[in-house]
């Protein structure tokens, strides 16, 4: 037993060999005269910084230096040490890494390089790829979020911190961003149609869904902080506010949200913007150097795309164009469409959409600067594109020039007990074949225009049909997207390559992937759906049960968060080793947000997938990941 409290030539204390903040090369710690090692955490006493012991005992502090040294150099890394001094005696009780701040690992990492101590492969794998998040978001003030206590918590759907004044509705985000005020778009759940307030808010909060509900999935994709499924809330957006621990939140009140932690704050706190630090540009080239996996971005619009672009993306794995009918003249276009009761007045409003679809993808294609970019057809279910107010509603018949009655009858019958498993993906094309031809056109114009503009690039459009689970069914889909989009090639009198591929997200899908691969020329694993169709169970709605599932120790992990090797990750093995058995030039990959999990890209590394895909904000993280698993297999 070393004494610390002995007498005043006696003290305790503890320390880092690194600041853990920053990770700068210096001591940092504390410590106090004639005090026991809980003294210091206590906060009874105010202890002294290390620095101040250079001069209460000079010689401790000399031989403290030269031990903190010893211990650095043996395990290579910033040490996180407890003390005692008895009688001007120094005593070492214990040494361990240290945890620090992203920023800080960063930096430590390449400072040990610099040093001599680690080396590039090394260092990669000092760095928790997670913690990456907290560099490319904004954060709350610390000092401020000490101070604060949360009203409530949800899911950490989507990192970052947010504080605004709180709006229900898309349009009333879009109104508030305009007049200067900054927004959290609360919402019982998002839909689709929801995308352009979204865009508008500084963070979103949600009474349903789980961590691959539609508000997180896209508010990942944006960097926008989202918290999802706070049940607590007692939701009244008709009269435009909500109660939540016992207050009663109205529009325009002011509230803050953490996205890494799932808390939700009354009030304002303050937020600081992201710095990323000069280190990480050489730990991301490092990572690069010594992965196998390529990292995609999952992005539908230029500036998600671009975004991504600077963050390290190798193309796009997965545009989703149904977020690109929202805009206020496209889903006019497209509710007319909806509502066309002849394949005719299908046509004419399909015709006002195709210049749209094709100037995005064109937009698209000049972000991704030639590499690959693969294009989901149409997914939802239709019912998520149609009006809902009356006035809406009104607008749509007078353009159709049909009875307000005939829309809403049209309304009604597009209603689905499962939308989930209904009439979606791939079906629609089967129903309406138009809608692929559209779509196709588009691609390839885009891409022809494109390619011309830059004859040093390869453009390369994927097409990737969504929802299929028979080869037949693929086919049919497939043989109307080469008709089309030969003929467009053939018109321009130019040499374009493409590719139409499938998503895999139904379990028979992958169980019959040898049999899809004889016309699929790639597969991309959609592990949102092929999750929730492998366990039966919604994204949406699983956040009400599965904290029981853990606390009960059934599950570990949210399936939709971590990707389940055991169940949907055999399928993923079996799929893919029957695909390329069949077609050995076939390329896969994953475009669920699994794609953003260092576990799970660890895992897709293992089974040999081609490439990951994920929101443009975890294309750093899926990078580090990547490398990590591949130093991990030597």
């Amino acid at each position: 037993m070393a004494f610390g409290n002995l007498n005043d030539e006696s003290g305790t204390g503890v320390a880092f060999t690194r600041d853990p903040a920053t990770g700068e090369k210096k001591l940092m710690g504390e410590f106090l005269m004639n005090a026991q090692g809980e003294d210091v955490v206590a906060g009874v006493r105010t202890p002294m910084p290390i620095a101040k012991m250079e001069e209460v005992m000079p010689e401790v502090f000399a031989q403290f230096q030269e031990v903190c040294k010893t211990l650095e150099n043996h395990y290579r890394d910033m040490q996180d040490m407890e003390f005692t001094i008895e009688n001007k005696h120094l005593f070492m009780l214990q040494t361990r890494n240290g945890k620090r701040t992203a920023k800080a690992a960063l930096k430590i990492a390449c400072d040990l390089v610099d040093e001599g101590m680690r080396t590039e492969e090394e260092a990669v794998l000092m760095i928790e790829p997670r913690n990456l998040d907290t560099l490319l978001h904004p954060q709350f003030d610390v000092v401020a979020l000490k101070k604060a206590t949360p009203v409530g918590r949800g899911l950490a759907a989507s990192p970052g911190a947010a504080c605004g004044r709180i709006v229900f509705s898309a349009e009333d985000a879009k109104a508030w961003k305009k007049r200067g005020e900054k927004v959290v778009l609360v919402r019982l759940e998002t839909s689709p149609e929801d995308i352009e307030g979204m865009k508008s808010a500084q963070g979103i909060l949600t009474v349903r869904g789980g961590m691959t509900s539609h508000a997180a999935v896209v508010a990942r994709g944006m960097g926008t902080c989202c918290v999802s499924g706070c049940q607590d809330i007692a939701m009244d957006e008709e009269n435009k506010r909500f109660v939540l621990a016992g207050k009663t939140y109205r529009e325009g009140d002011w509230i803050s949200i953490d996205g890494a932690t799932g808390n939700i704050y009354d009030g304002v706190i303050p937020t600081v913007d992201a710095a990323i630090a000069g280190e990480f540009g050489r730990i991301m080239a490092w990572a690069d150097k010594f992965r196998r996996l390529k990292v995609r971005t999952n992005a539908d619009t230029p500036r998600d795309a671009k975004k991504a672009r600077e963050l390290g993306a190798e193309g796009i794995g997965l545009c989703r164009t149904e977020h690109m009918f929202f805009e206020a003249d496209r889903i006019a276009a497209f509710r007319e469409m909806i509502c066309s009761d002849t394949l005719e007045e299908r046509k004419i409003a399909l015709a006002k959409i195709l210049p749209y679809q094709q100037d995005d993808f064109e937009q698209l294609y000049e972000a991704l600067e030639g590499t690959p970019v693969t294009i989901r057809f149409l997914d939802p279910p239709l019912h998520e594109f149609v009006p809902h107010t009356e006035d809406e509603i009104q607008l749509l018949a007078k353009a159709q020039n049909k009875p307000v009655s005939r829309i809403k009858e049209i309304i009604d019958s597009l209603h689905e007990f499962n939308p989930m498993m209904g009439h979606r993906g791939c079906r629609l094309t089967v129903t309406y074949p138009e809608i692929a031809a559209m779509q196709t056109i588009a691609v390839i114009r885009a891409a022809i225009k494109v390619q011309k503009r830059h004859p040093d690039w390869k453009v390369k459009p994927e097409i990737m049909i969504p929802l299929v689970g028979e080869l037949k069914e693929f086919k049919f889909v497939k043989d109307i997207v080469v008709k089309v989009a030969d003929c467009e090639i053939e018109n321009a009198g130019i040499q374009l390559d493409y590719e139409v591929g499938t998503m895999i997200e139904i379990p028979r899908a992958a169980i019959t992937a040898d049999e899809i691969a004889k016309e699929a020329e790639f597969f991309c694993f959609g592990t949102n759906d092929l999750t929730q169709m492998t366990f039966g169970f919604s994204r949406d709605d699983a956040g009400k049960f599965l904290n029981a599932y853990y606390d009960q120790k059934i599950y570990e992990n949210d399936p939709f968060a971590k990707l389940d090797q055991i169940g949907v990750g055999k399928l993923m093995d079996m799929a893919v080793k029957m695909g390329k058995a069949v077609r050995p030039t076939m390329h896969c990959g994953i475009c669920g947000e699994h794609g953003g999990d260092p576990t799970s890209v660890a895992f897709c590394h293992k089974i040999g997938l081609d490439y990951v895909s994920c929101s443009p904000y975890r294309v750093p993280i899926a990078r580090l990941a990547a490398a990590q698993a591949a130093l991990s297999a030597k």
